[in-house]
C-alpha cells in the first residue's frame, strides 16, 4: 500500500475514537461512576477486595468511607510480595511488570505494578488517542508517512520469579506489537539498551538517516539527544536534519522552561507541540487543541479520580472529593484508583482545573516539591511561570534550575537561593535576579508578603551553573535518562549544596 494512502486510512480509523471521547465529555460523572463499579467488581475476589468487601460497595460514598487513601509506603510490602511471585493481591490478572519510578532523584525507587489491562486500556489506548486528537486538529498531517523518534528507558530482569522492572516507557516498548517498531526509530534493541551514553550514540546513528515526522519523550532528555544530533550533523537546527518533522509530543516535566529552546530547534511556523500527562501509575491527560496549555482529563482509561485541596503537606488539607465537586483554579493533590491495582493512591502530583466542561487541567507540581520555610508557599508552577516571564524580558533561555532556602541565622534573614543553567545567558545576571524576584512576587502573594520591605525574606540569590552541570550531577547519581529529573524546589539544601560544590 502506498505510504500516503496508508496515512489517510490510518488517520481516518484513529479519528473514529473522537465520538467515544465526546461521550465522556458529555457524561463525565456517569462515566466515572460506572468505571468505579467495574473496577470494584473486577477486583472483588482479590486480597484487597475481600478485605474491604468490594462486593457490597454500591456507590462512591461507601467506597470513600470504607477504603483508605494509600501511599507507596503503605502498600510497599504487598508490592514486594507480588514481585516475589504472589498474585491476586490487588488485581486479578497476573502482574509481572513493574514500572520503576523515583519521581525525583531520591535514592529510593518505587515499583508500580503494571497489569495487562493498564497497558492495553490505558497506556496503549492513550497513545492512539494522542494521534487521534492530533489528526483531528490537523487534517493535512502526514505524520504516518515517516517515523516517530522515541526516547525511552531500559528494562532489567529482577530475581528468578519472572518479574521485570524498568522505566514505564521501556515496558511499553517491550510489549508493543511487532508492527509498531516499523513506524518508530530507533529499534527496540537500541531503545532498551541499559547504558545511557551507549544508547545515546546508537540512537543518533540510527535516527539521523530516517524520515522522522514526529518525536516523543521527556523534554530534558530529548534536548540532550537533539543537541547530539546537531553536533553529529553540523546543522543549525533540527528542521534541517528532519524537514518533514511536524510535532513533538512531550510530557514528564513542565515544558515552560524548554519552550523557547525547542522553538529554536524547530523554527518552522507550523511545527506543533503537544503535551501529554502520563506517569508510571497511569495516563491521565492529553492536549486536545492546537497551541493550548490545557490537557483534556481522560475519563475512560480505567482510572477513577479523586482530589484533595492542597496547600502544602504541613497544612491541614480539605476533604477528599470526587470529580463532580472540583472547582476552577484550586490546587488539588491527585488520588487515583486504577486497573493496575492501585486503590485510592496518592500519586504525588498536583493539578488545577482550567475548565469544567469538558474537564481540562494543568499540572502544577509535586506535593513534596515546594519551598515553604518562611510561609511563602512557593510551588513549581509559580517558579516556572516567573522564569518564563523573565526569560522573555531578558531574551535568555534556561535549560535547568533548582532552588532552596537560605535559613535564618542569628541576625541574618532568610532568602531563596537558585542555581540556573542557561542555554542563552542574560546580559546582566543581577538584573535578571531583580526581575525574577519581582515576577515571583507577582505570581505568589505569600512570597510578596514575606518580601515586603525585606522584613522576612531578603532578595533571592542566583548562581550561574556551568554548561552541563545538571547532566554531570545526574550522571554521578546514576540517574541518566528515563524519568529521572532534578527537583526544582526543595525545603532542604541538600541538592543545591551538591550542585554548588560541583559547580565550583
Amino acid at each position: 500500500m502506498p505510504i500516503p494512502l496508508f496515512n489517510s486510512i490510518a488517520s481516518w480509523i484513529l479519528k473514529k475514537r473522537i465520538h467515544q471521547m465526546e461521550l465522556f465529555m458529555k457524561y463525565p460523572i456517569e462515566v466515572q461512576n460506572e468505571l468505579l463499579q467495574n473496577l470494584l467488581h473486577t477486583a472483588a475476589q482479590t486480597d484487597i477486595g475481600i478485605k474491604y468487601e468490594f462486593e457490597t460497595i454500591k456507590n462512591y460514598a461507601i467506597f470513600k468511607e470504607r477504603v483508605p487513601v494509600s501511599t507507596y509506603e503503605s502498600i510497599e510490602s504487598d508490592i514486594e510480595r507480588c514481585r516475589q511471585g504472589a498474585q491476586n493481591i490487588f488485581w486479578p490478572s497476573s502482574i509481572k511488570w513493574f514500572a520503576k519510578s523515583s519521581g525525583t532523584t531520591n535514592a529510593k525507587s518505587k515499583f508500580i505494578p503494571v497489569s495487562t489491562e493498564s497497558l492495553e486500556d490505558c497506556h496503549y489506548k492513550a497513545g492512539k488517542d494522542m494521534l487521534c486528537l492530533y489528526f483531528n486538529n490537523n487534517e493535512d498531517s502526514q505524520l504516518l508517512t515517516g517515523k516517530s523518534l522515541r526516547l525511552g528507558g531500559s528494562n532489567e530482569l529482577y530475581n528468578k520469579n519472572n518479574s521485570y522492572f524498568g522505566d514505564l516507557s521501556s515496558i511499553i516498548i517491550q510489549n508493543l506489537p511487532f508492527w509498531a517498531e516499523l513506524s518508530s526509530t530507533p529499534s527496540n534493541k537500541t531503545s532498551l539498551l541499559p547504558d545511557w551514553e551507549t544508547k545515546m550514540r546508537a540512537i543518533v546513528a540510527e535516527s539521523i538517516p530516517e524520515k522522522v515526522t514526529s518525536l516523543a519523550g521527556i523534554p530534558s532528555w530529548m534536548l540532550v539527544l537533539l543537541q547530539n544530533v546537531l553536533k553529529e550533523t553540523g546543522k543549525q537546527n533540527i528542521t534541517e536534519v528532519w524537514p518533514e518533522a511536524e510535532v513533538y509530543f512531550h510530557g514528564g516535566v513542565s515544558f515552560k522552561p524548554y519552550r523557547e529552546l525547542y522553538k529554536n530547534l524547530f523554527p518552522k511556523s507550523d511545527f506543533r507541540f503537544y503535551e501529554i500527562y502520563n506517569a508510571s501509575e497511569g495516563f491521565f491527560g492529553i492536549q486536545d487543541r492546537n497551541d493550548s496549555d490545557e490537557l483534556l482529563l481522560m475519563l475512560d482509561y480505567g482510572i477513577f479520580y479523586e482530589f484533595i485541596p492542597f496547600q502544602g503537606e504541613d497544612k491541614e488539607e480539605g476533604d477528599i472529593i470526587p470529580l463532580s465537586e472540583v472547582a476552577l483554579d484550586t490546587n488539588y493533590a491527585l488520588v487515583i484508583t486504577t486497573n493496575g491495582g492501585l486503590w485510592r493512591y496518592r500519586i504525588g502530583d498536583t493539578i488545577r482545573f482550567t475548565s469544567l466542561s469538558p474537564y481540562r487541567i494543568q499540572v502544577t507540581g509535586r506535593t513534596k516539591h515546594y519551598i515553604n520555610v518562611f510561609g511563602e508557599e512557593l510551588i513549581i508552577d509559580n517558579a516556572e511561570k516567573a522564569l518564563t516571564q523573565v526569560c522573555t524580558q531578558t531574551q535568555s533561555t534556561v535549560s535547568n534550575f533548582t532552588a532552596a532556602p537560605i535559613f535564618m541565622e542569628k541576625n541574618r534573614k532568610g532568602a531563596h537561593e537558585w542555581i540556573i543553567e542557561f542555554e542563552r545567558e542574560p546580559e546582566d545576571l543581577n538584573h535578571f535576579s531583580l526581575l525574577l524576584d519581582k515576577a515571583l512576587q507577582q505570581q505568589n502573594s505569600d512570597y510578596e508578603a514575606k518580601r515586603y520591605k525585606n522584613m522576612t525574606l531578603q532578595p533571592l540569590q542566583i548562581h550561574k551553573a556551568r554548561r552541563g552541570l545538571f547532566y554531570q550531577w545526574l550522571s554521578q547519581k546514576g540517574k541518566l535518562g528515563g524519568q529521572h529529573k532534578v527537583p526544582r524546589l526543595s525545603n532542604s539544601r541538600t541538592v543545591l549544596e551538591e550542585l554548588l560544590d560541583l559547580n565550583n
